[in-house]
């Protein structure tokens, strides 16, 4: 019987192969080998605790969340991953596995994981999820000075962008040489992108995706982020997804359109058989509203995401929702009935894809389950509101360990673990001494 994984692997007459899995905070980890080795295996085995690791390298005691041993796991291709390296010299592939226990149940740990997961309580009903992420990110000069502020790169003009460009076609193709291979790259890879425009900010763009199945999704933006950062260095320019990455620009964002459709008819269920709202539907808008304040470290994982979700700024500050109103951070596109959806606006694009992708639909799914009903919709400027969502991050992770609704969908475990992944990097972040305070406090306190 023909083996997909084997005949891609035999086509494309692959010399190598990255075998990769997501860690907590959505960097690649993994192993490089041999074809011959990699189909004679059928496995990849590193150390669970690999998926603890912090954004800068480090672990917490990660004892109580994999054992005292800091024992293996099993890691399986999923052969629908499969995919060119397109950058490569030789014809490498790269595989996107998934992390199991000895005795084949999943890692609870594993972003993959976590998201097969809360998809799993869908499918339970009958329900199958429809995403499309939407994904900003900026475009900077080389600097190697960590101190110093980014800088807008230099384009075909030779000078950097002075001012905002939102929308402009101009702007767009001072970059050409850059956004063909990235095109090409996005094309081999298959990571099926749709739209590309300018943003606010000097050197942000984004990218639309199609929608489609989460899994995949987060997949495609999972090697996307890679397949940028690839692209601007093969071009001498930097390619950022920080959330909030320049002081006096706008942060970057990972918008999450979702909707449900039922999985045996395909009728998407957020609208009623005459074309109007369904009650899933505002119970949907319902549970986001509950639930995104109390799962923020899945939606802003970092100290600097905080930085973005500022009044004015382009980004929300609460969980408000209105029909195409973008001050909110629940977003109902205009769209026929079949198109009915809901835009989750609070993600920053320095989000883990699949955690995000888990926690949008979580928030969700406790929302039909309970039935919750939402705050009527807003039909002016929620930037006006008060703020809703923690202000930063040690807030936030005591408000999503203090969730138990929330860790019974996402897993107890995992709750745990990366609750305590986020601690780490809070606390290593707080020992560094900032510039603003030399500059305000050395002589004047």
């Amino acid at each position: 019987m023909s083996n997909p994984l084997h005949d891609f692997l035999a086509q494309h007459r692959i010399h190598e192969v990255e075998c990769v899995i997501p860690d907590m905070t959505g960097i690649a980890r993994g192993k490089i080998l041999p074809k011959d080795l990699f189909l004679a295996s059928g496995e990849m085995r590193i150390p669970k605790s690999v998926l603890l690791n912090t954004v800068n390298g480090q672990q917490p005691d990660n004892g109580p969340f994999v054992g005292a041993t800091d024992p293996d796991m099993v890691c399986l291709p999923d052969a629908s991953t499969v995919r060119l390296v397109p950058w490569a010299a030789e014809p490498v592939a790269v595989v996107i596995h998934d992390c199991h226990e000895f005795d084949g149940s999943p890692v609870e740990l594993s972003p993959r994981g976590v998201l097969r997961r809360v998809m799993a309580l869908y499918t339970a009903r009958g329900w199958r999820p429809v995403v499309a992420p939407e994904m900003e990110f900026y475009l900077v000069a080389r600097q190697q000075n960590p101190h110093e502020p980014l800088q807008p790169p230099l384009g075909r003009t030779g000078k950097p962008e002075a001012g905002r460009q939102s929308y402009s076609i101009d702007a767009v193709n001072d970059f050409d040489p850059f956004f063909m291979e990235l095109s090409q790259f996005c094309g081999v890879h298959r990571l099926g992108v749709e739209t590309l425009i300018h943003e606010a900010g000097a050197g942000q763009m984004e990218i639309n995706f199609s929608h489609g199945d989460p899994m995949d999704l987060a997949d495609r933006v999972f090697l996307f982020k890679r397949t940028v950062r690839e692209t601007a260095l093969r071009h001498g320019i930097f390619a950022t997804f920080m959330a909030k990455p320049m002081e006096r620009e706008p942060g970057s964002a990972m918008h999450i359109h979702q909707s449900i459709v039922d999985a045996e008819t395909g009728h998407n269920i957020f609208s009623d058989a005459d074309g109007n709202a369904s009650r899933p539907f505002m119970h949907y808008i319902g549970g986001l509203q509950k639930y995104v304040p109390l799962v923020m470290p899945m939606f802003a994982p970092y100290v600097n995401s905080y930085r973005r979700l500022s009044r004015f700024n382009s980004a929300p500050i609460n969980v408000r929702w209105g029909h195409d109103n973008r001050t909110c951070g629940i977003r109902v596109p205009k769209s026929g009935p079949e198109a009915r959806r809901v835009e989750n606006r609070v993600p920053g694009v320095d989000v883990n894809p699949y955690l995000a992708m888990a926690a949008t639909l979580a928030c969700g799914y406790l929302g039909m389950s309970e039935q919750l009903m939402p705050s009527e919709p807003m039909t002016d400027s929620a930037w006006d509101l008060a703020h809703e969502l923690p202000g930063h991050l040690e807030d936030a992770i005591a408000r999503m360990r203090a969730c138990d609704a929330l860790s019974e969908v996402l897993g107890p475990l995992f709750v745990k673990a990366f609750c305590a992944v986020k601690e780490l990097e809070y606390a290593t972040y707080n020992r560094v001494i900032s510039s603003w305070e030399r500059e305000h406090l050395l002589l004047l306190v």
